[in-house]
């Protein structure tokens, strides 16, 4: 029991414990093979396309939701758990759901507009990012402005016991 609590302890103080590097290990690796893997189904789907720049455009569209996950790994690495947790459920959410939609395209049955899953699904994929992120970012502020004034207020009625 005693382990749990200073694990917890660690965890809130900002330190990585062995599980949270493994989590934090697997966020980076995520991204990356959800980009090549949607990367991949966009070339099955476009290699009959003889405009490589256009290919080129739609590899960087499509690799552009991966890329602002891992910036924002990098970014927000020192900030609270709650922050990162809901980071990394955006990663699995967004990776998860990417290849399952280009997946579909590419591997289902054939379709008439193809290019359209694969123009609609970044902006999607950036707006979750852009709605969930600050929001976690907002609760857990709040949630440390709310523990300060706590702990503050303990001290006060601490110090005026003694």
């Amino acid at each position: 029991m005693c382990k749990r609590f200073r694990a917890l302890d660690r965890s809130v103080r900002g330190e990585q414990t062995r599980s949270s590097r493994l989590l934090s290990g697997a966020a980076l690796l995520l991204p990356v093979a959800g980009a090549v893997g949607s990367v991949g189904l966009m070339l099955w789907i476009g290699h009959r396309n003889d405009s490589r720049l256009l290919l080129a455009l739609f590899a960087i569209w499509v690799l552009s939701p991966f890329v602002a996950l891992v910036w924002a790994d990098v970014v927000l690495k020192r900030r609270p758990v709650f922050i990162r947790a809901t980071l990394y459920s955006v990663i699995l959410v967004l990776t998860l759901g990417s290849l399952t939609i280009y997946g579909d395209v590419a591997l289902g049955p054939p379709r008439a507009k193809t290019a359209f899953v694969f123009v609609v699904v970044p902006p999607a994929s950036w707006l979750l990012i852009a709605i969930v992120v600050p929001i976690a970012a907002l609760i857990s502020g709040r949630a440390s402005r709310q523990g300060a004034n706590a702990r503050d207020a303990k001290r006060q009625s601490l110090s005026r016991s003694r």
